[in-house]
């Protein structure tokens, strides 16, 4: 594993280029979802349209959270599990139920 002390914890994920072109294509979508909110509050738009963007909004951050999520436990958590991390387990209940709020 590689560290970086930029990020927010000692772990990091190399990802495919593909991978990361496909995370990073749905966060900008998602990007233009939120500064799209700002706008409409900016423009005093109708409760009721701003929320159906922020249902949007929200959706669409849990489809990239699931995709993430996938791919983690498919890799880094198999990947920590067979290397006898004994931590690995515990981190990822962790995490789900961080997600599950």
């Amino acid at each position: 594993m590689a560290h970086s002390k930029d990020c927010c914890c000692e772990k990091t994920t190399e990802r495919p280029e593909e991978e990361r072109r496909r995370l990073i294509n749905r966060l900008s979508r998602i990007e233009g979802q939120i500064r799209g909110l700002r706008g409409m509050i900016e423009r005093d738009a109708y409760c009721a349209d701003i929320l159906t963007q922020s249902a949007a909004a929200s959706a669409a951050l849990n489809a990239f959270n699931k995709e993430l999520l996938t791919r983690h436990i498919s890799t880094c958590v198999v990947r920590d599990i067979q290397s006898g991390d004994e931590d690995a387990a515990r981190e990822l209940a962790e995490l789900v139920r961080k997600l599950m709020k």
